[in-house]
């Protein structure tokens, strides 16, 4: 049995603010060591619950958000940097997948830094009418896969929309949400117990878990943030302009439709 980890930084315990996750902020380096840290008692429990392999893949950003010298020996493979449209590069040898730091959806009240993708680039994603965030993006492309996500971590919103969506995956709450910038913060070692917990279910409940498959094709329509440039049409036959600020790929798998937004 092997586990795949996929890591964001806004879910990460100990995060609350906008200065803990962006490059070059003065808090930036603080977040880093926080994610570290929760990727830790992650790969730590994955390995005590009888994972053979660990991947952990760093996705926030531009993929350059863990400390390396400071990571787990225990895990397999750390993954870092441009993997181009390969955003679960590893995912084949891995049978189930915890997503690690994560976040709510764009617009959802007292959300940690909710967004969806890009707060500055994206209003709204919607899966076939569905209003979506990263966790329904992540699953869909992992289902199509035949990967279930076993695991989500985050704050209390993101691990609402996980039940929703998810109902047979394990949560774990390190945080409330109190506002965008705000929340109330498990102390550190009871995030990271909690984290190792969570993360032994999980692994030891896999048998349980189901790929999510959306139905096909899939229509994904994107509502930009104002006065965000719509996707030129020439040659994309695949794009439909709805209105000035929202237009929809169809893809006959999640990752097709998802990219072909980009």
């Amino acid at each position: 049995m092997n586990i795949y980890i996929m890591t964001d930084i806004e879910g990460i315990s100990g995060i609350y603010t906008r200065d803990q996750v962006v490059p070059g902020s003065s808090r930036f380096g603080e977040g880093r060591d926080y994610m570290t840290r929760d990727i830790n008692a992650c790969v730590e429990a994955c390995k005590a619950a009888g994972a053979e392999k660990v991947f952990v893949r760093d996705c926030h950003g531009g993929s350059y958000s863990v400390l390396w010298d400071k990571l787990s020996p225990l895990a397999d493979y750390y993954i870092c940097g441009d993997t181009g449209e390969d955003r679960f590069c590893g995912v084949a040898e891995c049978d189930g997948v915890i997503l690690l730091g994560y976040h709510a959806m764009a617009g959802t009240f007292a959300g940690v830094l909710e967004h969806s993708m890009s707060s500055v680039r994206i209003q709204n994603y919607y899966i076939n009418g569905i209003p979506s965030g990263e966790v329904a993006i992540d699953a869909g492309i992992l289902g199509d896969m035949g990967k279930p996500v076993i695991m989500v971590s985050g704050d209390d919103k993101v691990c609402a929309e996980t039940k929703g969506l998810l109902p047979w995956a394990v949560t774990a709450e390190v945080k409330k949400g109190t506002g965008t910038y705000g929340a109330m913060l498990l102390p550190m070692e009871k995030a990271h117990k909690l984290i190792y917990d969570k993360t032994v279910e999980a692994v030891k409940s896999l048998q349980n878990a189901k790929p999510l498959v959306f139905e096909k094709p899939i229509h994904f329509w994107v509502e930009l943030a104002e006065r965000n440039s719509l996707p030129g049409m020439c040659g994309k036959n695949y794009i439909r302009i709805i209105d000035g600020r929202t237009f929809e790929t169809v893809g006959d798998t999640m990752k097709e439709a998802f990219f072909r937004s980009l």
